[in-house]
């Protein structure tokens, strides 16, 4: 049987629409109370190191940061947070990056440590970049685990986000779920509990970052240069002086019980991408650790 081309040319758009309707609902899951208005940069942040090596582009809604020989640049928020959701819009350096660390990650260390990172282990052109994450807890880091990504992240814009709250700490990769750090403390193990602020760099890492320190920062065709967009923070302001104790309270969304765990969904996007994409665990590195810290076993 034939069908007329309108009918078919429907059928299409119809397919279509419930397939990307069924793709934005999926992906908008992990966010659904945040507000995805993009804000200035001096809204939420401030350059902190490096003035000279970041520049404010498109009425402040970008920054570039750049690193040579003399310096390279940071800017962090200007407030702290006790949970929240936060995330990032980064493409890394185009040229050579070998030796260079482009990092977005939630710090405090003060007499204790508490930190979770992305940090992207530059190389030369046409070798993979790696994706290094890390969780400090009360001062206790060592916690790395390693991608290589499905894409290359120097070509464009990409999401990189953290949803923090006192059952997890999830790591994405645009809507990806790369990483779930559990709250596991009646068991032993560290978590983040106290105020952190946002934090962002452009740095040399020549003495480890890539090939073990072997592969040099390359300043002939420098500078090198990083671009930021998407300054809207969703945090629990929470001063580092005066801890706010409801900043794991149900009236953040990110509290939720929709956010205590992954979805089905989601888990087997979480499983795959571990399965293909990731080549470092600290938890089956046996020579670094004969017995595997606490969060590994359980």
């Amino acid at each position: 049987m034939s069908f007329p081309p309108w009918m078919i040319t429907t059928s299409v758009m119809v397919a279509l629409l419930d397939f990307f309707f069924f793709l934005s609902a999926d992906a908008a899951r992990i966010v659904e109370g945040f507000d995805h208005k993009n804000v200035a940069f001096d809204q939420n942040y401030n350059v902190t190191w490096g003035n000279h090596h970041a520049q404010l582009l498109n009425q402040g809604k970008e920054v570039q940061l750049s690193l040579d020989q003399s310096s390279g640049a940071g800017f962090a928020s200007k407030s702290y947070y006790g949970s929240g959701y936060f995330q990032m819009k980064i493409k890394l350096p185009v040229k050579d990056s070998g030796g260079v660390i482009t990092a977005f990650y939630m710090f405090l260390n003060t007499s204790i440590h508490d930190e979770l990172d992305f940090e992207f282990l530059g190389n030369r052109p046409g070798k993979p970049i790696t994706l290094q994450t890390n969780v400090f807890a009360n001062s206790i880091g060592g916690r790395e685990q390693k991608f290589t990504l499905w894409f290359d992240p120097a070509t464009d814009f990409h999401y990189y986000k953290l949803l923090w709250n006192h059952h997890q700490i999830a790591f994405f990769v645009d809507d990806t779920p790369i990483r779930i750090y559990k709250n596991n403390i009646n068991k032993g193990v560290g978590y983040p509990n106290n105020t952190m602020q946002v934090k962002v760099s452009l740095w040399d890492g020549s003495s480890w970052a890539t090939d073990g320190g072997q592969t040099k920062a390359n300043w002939t065709n420098g500078p090198i240069e990083a671009h930021f967009q998407d300054f809207k923070i969703d945090g629990c302001l929470s001063p580092v002086n005066n801890p706010n104790k409801d900043c794991f309270g149900q009236d953040y969304w990110w509290n939720t019980k929709t956010y205590w765990q992954l979805d089905t969904k989601q888990q087997k996007a979480y499983d795959e991408v571990r399965k293909k994409y990731m080549n470092y665990d600290y938890c089956n590195d046996k020579g670094r650790y004969p017995t595997p810290p606490h969060e590994c076993t359980r």
